[in-house]
Formats: C-alpha cells, sequence, structure tokens
C-alpha cells in the first residue's frame, strides 16, 4: 500500500516539472564527492516517473566514468553492461514485466557491480536513516546482498523528489540503508 501511495503521487508531477527535477537532480548529484571522484558507476535508467537519470548518465559518460547499467534476467536478478551514451540502449520488454532501457553491449556479470565506487540505487522514498523503500521486485536487494558479501563498500546513493524523504519507512531483515540521497533542494547523507 505505501509503494501505491508513492507511485500515485509520482504518476501526478507533472512532465515539465518531471523534466525539470531531472536537470537539477544530475547537478545535484554530480556535486556528491562520491560521484565526482568515482572511476565507475553503476546506475539505472530511470522509467515513467521516476526522478530523470539520463542527464547524469550523460555527465558521468561525458566526464570518462564508466558507467554500467543494469541488465534485467529471468529471476529479478541483474546482470550489467557499459553505457557508451544514449545510442548504446535498447528497449527491452520483459515478460509480465515493464519495459526497459538497457545497454546493447557485451553482458559483464552479475559481479560487475563489485567494481563500482558508487551504486546509485532506484527507490520510491527514504528515510532519515537511510532506510530506502524500492519497487518491491528484490533486485537491487540482490545487488546490495552481493556488495556486503564480497566486502565491497561503494556509496550507495538514490535519487529521489523532496516529498519522498519522510520521517520513517518500515523495514525488512534483508534491507540495508543507503549512504547519501539527492533530490532537487540537495543532498543529505546517512553515514
Amino acid at each position: 500500500m505505501l509503494r501505491r501511495d508513492f507511485l500515485t503521487v509520482r504518476s501526478g508531477l507533472p512532465e515539465d516539472d518531471a523534466q525539470k527535477a531531472a536537470t537539477v537532480l544530475a547537478d545535484r548529484a554530480l556535486e556528491l564527492p562520491e560521484l565526482a571522484d568515482a572511476r565507475t558507476v553503476a546506475a539505472y535508467v530511470s522509467v515513467g516517473s521516476e526522478p530523470g537519470t539520463r542527464a547524469l548518465l550523460d555527465a558521468l559518460h561525458a566526464r570518462g566514468t564508466r558507467v554500467l547499467l543494469p541488465v534485467l534476467l529471468a529471476d529479478n536478478d541483474l546482470d550489467w553492461g557499459a553505457y557508451d551514451g544514449r545510442g548504446s540502449l535498447v528497449r527491452v520488454q520483459h515478460r509480465g514485466k515493464i519495459e526497459l532501457l538497457e545497454p546493447s553491449g557485451p553482458r559483464l556479470g552479475a559481479d560487475a557491480v563489485l567494481e563500482a565506487d558508487a551504486v546509485l540505487l532506484p527507490g520510491l522514498a527514504v528515510d532519515t536513516r537511510g532506510m530506502r523503500l524500492g519497487r518491491g521486485g528484490g533486485s537491487y536487494d540482490r545487488v546490495l546482498t552481493r556488495l556486503e558479501r564480497s566486502a565491497a563498500d561503494p556509496a550507495l546513493v538514490v535519487l529521489l523528489y523532496d516529498s519522498e524523504v519522510v520521517a520513517h519507512l518500515p523495514e525488512e531483515a534483508h534491507d540495508r540503508p543507503v549512504h547519501a540521497v539527492v533530490t532537487p533542494s540537495g543532498a543529505r547523507r546517512f553515514r
């Protein structure tokens, strides 16, 4: 029910406001030292009413940052591929799921995310402790478990609209806090 409520508010955001927010989010995110100094960033291509990531992906790529994007597997785990600009993306309709833009190049394997200095996680909300509410598919919970098991410690960052930073979210045993949230009004760290 909580996820549905956040999605309803997002879907009501005017297109023009969403585009403006995406530009501001890219600027704010690029100011984060965790992203500014990263050699490799694992990110995602926003879909629907999610806070836009394309301007940020393009800016990171133009800086020479290696950007990894997810490829959704049949079991909801993620493989990864390199982002080489907008022309390197293909639309993929996953059976019974959403249509996504994914990298068209070679697959690098599920462990490619372990090379990332920063990981941008999609989310619906984050609370004042840094606990993130995801979409519920478990793909990024697997990514976070993979990172934890390997002792990798990239910066975990979520991009949201201002109204999606809330006082408290319910959490489950597998949930892990993020290190920072970036909204159009600025960044906030949780460490």
